[in-house]
């Protein structure tokens, strides 16, 4: 994900990994980024929050009237009254400038381009759902607990369904599955502008069916019936679609799609959409926070952005009371086979991209490239002929998939099957020039090392064939490679909990063969709004608070996917609570609130919170569910007391870098008030409740351990499953995070545009403010600041001329070495959102000041300065 940033006489350019670091002294724009549309928030809170609609019309008619009498030029958006009070505008930077100045404007934010969750790379194996929902026990809510969905209404926000798919009811409207829908986008929507298919202006209509089909495979997750059975598979879908066939959507888009989904009687809002690096602050988290007050459950992908490091949770994710999810890998993968003669043995395979289609029929013996470590790779040119007629068997490694294809081709194979050289599958592409013209397959290392004995032991012949084989993930139930970091940058607790995202086959339209496989924590997402399903069908009463904390205390975290074998449990701001258990989550007799701890910074001595455990009234429920007795066994009579022992499970940290996170064993130590706690049976005071104190010390023994955390654990005396509480936090004064930093290039920068091009001018320079020839300030942001401003200082008198920009809720760049740039319009404000006015030609420096995440303005280390070089304004 790529993030935007914009504001008061201010708009953004991103530039990823461009800085050449050998002169310094020029950069080049690769792509601006800067947002023309923005959210405009305006005073009052939304109706939700009880402000009367008379009032919100007031507000916006108020707006409107305020922006032409201060000659704003901006065309109009969408306006938003229910779960977030403000409207969207089309307009230049300059203009949103004068737009914060009007009265009654909170806030102004960008809309952001936001992309589908769906991993960039995936394992590429065709998952099975049925393994995926065993992980999570999914079927035994379903087997044994007799539960479906059924009554249950989900929204998807997405790209649409393909409601003519029978495993999703066959029909669209009154009496089918999806019962409800709506178009805000069309076809041919796409708000990528660097797309050659871009086309930003949305044509809604009455009919979500899905052309892209990452909307039926999630809806597939939530409830399939028929060859693919999802979790729940007796909900009601409504389909809100935001994306067209190809591309991007916006955040605005999103905004409103909530709000329908309200109005239209959800219980359940999946969005397997998000953007990074985002604060809770941001409109869609906010809205999304709202709509929970409504009393809808809300899940979203907490995002696929590991490479972007720590902190790089995606809104709406973030938001408070929002369901953020991670993904864990399936433990199987469904894949088509070939099979190996003498015995018919069955090998998986996933076909390469950029080659034919591999067939169904026909046999051919198998061959090595060489016998050699140095020749097996194929990536020696192979004398022509030498393999004519078979199937070459190429390890992985040394040179491109490409290159062992083409050289087996050139060889005479009629075939090439490749090996990974570590655990797992992989996805290879043979793309290239000249064309590779024979089917290309890639196996496990295993499976290669079975058939390299083979060949070695008198020979192999394979044959294709249609036939599909189950086999073992290594990496399955540790969490995705490609699953984000959290902790937002406010240090709340996100993720929530994970599901499996990781290579899942489900539901595809039609029109693109009806299933298929797909990779992300969108793929994570509708496996716990489906559980959620799954929940309130059993529990109709529950809240969302308590939905969360049941999913949360239930979860079972996961191993460190680094390395599982040395028994350390993945990053709490990974993995959250760690994997759904749906089943247990249904059973429990009992729920610990807090159902997760953000303990956020802790400079020095330890913090103390307090947990308190209740016992859950299933009486009411009994009589209307039979899975009011244990599956497993170990029932609960509410006449007995239980008593729960507590422990501690510490999970790894992460170190101080956060574009590259490194992993420690510097854990946290917990003592608890008591060791054990009773409930039920009249045995204490309250009865049905009692409460423990917990207190946690950040790791001593390792203070580069920066982002700590682990789990409290509740391990009953009746048999039943252990309820955990995941906490986190920051060890250290979390404000000493370098935020302003200078990268190689040098930053910050006073700039200027010269063609495509940003040329440093460290000596100062003289700018007119006409076209182009405008200041630029580049600026390289390590970690997300809460506000960034820039005043503009009078070289001459050395007073204050007023604000050029102040920004709130900052996110950080997306790389190491990208930046941000601003630019100054020659306009000020005396005070942040005061009334613009240009100011004088003459000469002023610009002094940039930026509060630190959760940092205090009025304690000095908490703010970072810069002062820039001479910027003198000499209009024509």
């Amino acid at each position: 994900m790529r993030t935007f940033l914009g504001g008061i006489a201010a708009s953004l350019l991103l530039a990823s990994m461009i800085v050449s670091g050998q002169t310094g002294q020029s950069v080049p724009i690769l792509e601006n980024e800067s947002s023309d549309s923005w959210f405009v928030e305006l005073a009052s809170p939304p109706s939700i929050e009880g402000t009367a609609a008379a009032t919100l019309e007031r507000e916006e008619a108020g707006f409107h009237a305020a922006a032409a009498g201060a000659g704003v030029r901006y065309s109009r958006g969408r306006s938003y009254r229910d779960l977030w009070n403000g409207v969207t505008v089309r307009a230049t930077a300059g203009e949103v400038s004068k737009l914060r100045s009007l009265p009654g404007v909170q806030a102004v934010y960008p809309v952001v381009r936001i992309s589908l969750q769906q991993a960039e790379d995936p394992p590429g194996a065709v998952a099975d759902l049925v393994t995926a929902i065993k992980m999570t026990g999914a079927d035994i809510a379903q087997s044994e607990l007799g539960l479906s969905g059924r009554g249950v209404k989900v929204a998807v926000i997405d790209t649409g369904i393909d409601y003519n798919h029978p495993d999703l009811g066959g029909c669209f409207g009154r009496g089918c599955r999806v019962e409800k829908g709506f178009d805000f986008v069309g076809d041919d929507f796409n708000s990528d502008p660097a797309d050659p298919a871009y086309n930003p202006v949305p044509v809604p209509d009455n009919d979500p069916d899905d052309c892209n089909g990452h909307g039926t495979h999630v809806s597939g997750i939530v409830g399939a019936n028929g060859v693919v059975k999802g979790v729940a598979p007796n909900v009601k879908f409504r389909a809100y679609r935001v994306f067209g066939c190809e591309g991007s959507t916006t955040s605005d888009i999103m905004l409103a799609a909530m709000e329908r989904a309200r109005t239209d009687g959800a219980d359940v809002v999946n969005m397997s959409i998000g953007s990074a690096l985002q604060w809770p602050q941001y409109p869609t988290a906010k809205a999304a926070d709202n709509l929970v007050k409504h009393g809808v459950v809300v899940v979203a992908s907490i995002g696929n952005e590991a490479a972007l490091g720590l902190y790089g949770a995606a809104a709406p994710g973030v938001g408070k009371s929002v369901i953020g999810v991670a993904s864990f890998d399936n433990s199987h993968a469904n894949l088509v086979a070939f099979t190996l003669s003498p015995d018919g043995a069955k090998v998986g395979y996933i076909a390469a991209t950029g080659a034919p289609a591999a067939p169904v029929t026909g046999s051919f013996p198998m061959a090595r490239t060489g016998t050699t470590a140095s020749t097996a790779d194929g990536c020696a040119v192979l004398p022509a002929g030498s393999l004519a007629g078979s199937v070459a068997l190429i390890r992985r490694g040394t040179c491109s998939f490409y290159q062992k294809a083409f050289n087996a081709q050139t060889a005479g194979a009629a075939g090439v099957v490749l090996y990974n050289n570590a655990p797992g599958f992989i996805s290879p592409t043979v793309a290239g020039t000249p064309p590779i013209t024979v089917p290309v397959v890639s196996i496990t290392a295993a499976s290669g090392a079975l058939i390299d004995g083979r060949i070695a032991g008198g020979g192999v012949t394979m044959t294709w064939t249609s036939l599909v084989t189950s086999e073992p993930q290594p990496t399955g139930g540790l969490i995705s490679s490609f699953s984000s970091y959290g902790l937002p940058p406010d240090l709340s607790f996100k993720p929530d909990l994970g599901a499996p995202g990781g290579t899942i086959r489900s539901t595809l339209p039609l029109e693109q063969g009806g299933y298929g496989n797909l990779s992300g924590t969108s793929m994570a997402s509708p496996h716990v709004a489906g559980a959620v399903a799954l929940l309130l069908e059993a529990r109709p009463d529950a809240s969302p608070l308590e939905i969360e904390q049941r999913l949360q205390n239930s979860a079972r975290p996961a191993l460190w996917g680094g390395n599982p074998g040395l028994g350390f449990l993945d990053n709490v701001h990974r993995q959250g609570a760690g994997m759904l258990r749906i089943d247990d989550a249904v059973e429990a007799d009992a729920i610990i609130s807090p159902s997760s701890l953000a303990l956020g910074e802790i400079e020095t001595g330890a913090v103390t919170r307090q947990l308190h455990i209740s016992l859950d009234d299933e009486d009411s429920h009994r009589d209307h569910h039979h899975w009011g007795h244990k599956h497993n066994g170990h029932g609960h009579d509410d006449d007995d007391p239980v008593t729960y022992t507590l422990t501690h499970e510490p999970a790894l940290a992460t170190g101080p870098n956060t574009f590259t996170p490194s992993f420690r064993t510097g854990f946290a130590t917990v003592a608890f008030s008591a060791p054990t706690v009773t409930i039920g049976g009249g045995h204490n005071h309250h009865g049905d409740a009692g409460s423990v104190d917990v207190t946690i010390t950040p790791p001593a023994a390792d203070p580069a351990s920066r982002l700590f955390g682990g789990y409290i654990v509740f391990t009953p005396d009746d048999g039943s499953s252990p309820l955990r509480v995941p906490y986190a936090g920051y060890n250290g004064d979390y404000q000493l995070i370098q935020v302003v930093t200078p990268t190689a290039a040098g930053f910050p920068w006073l700039a200027r545009l010269v063609g495509s091009s940003l040329f440093n001018q460290p000596n100062g320079a003289t700018y007119t403010l006409q076209g182009d020839d405008v200041p630029y300030f580049l600026v390289h942001l390590d970690h997300q600041p809460r506000t960034l401003k820039l005043e503009v200082i009078d070289q001459l008198t050395g007073e204050s001329a007023g604000f050029a920009d102040v920004e709130e809720f900052l996110p950080r760049n997306s790389s190491a070495t990208s930046f941000f740039a601003f630019i100054w319009d020659g306009t000020v404000m005396r005070r942040p959102g005061g009334k613009l006015r240009p100011v004088a030609d003459g000469t002023y420096r610009i002094e940039l000041t930026v509060l630190k995440a959760l940092g205090d303005p009025e304690i000095p280390a908490h703010t970072e300065h810069w002062t820039s070089p001479d910027v003198t304004i000499d209009r024509p």
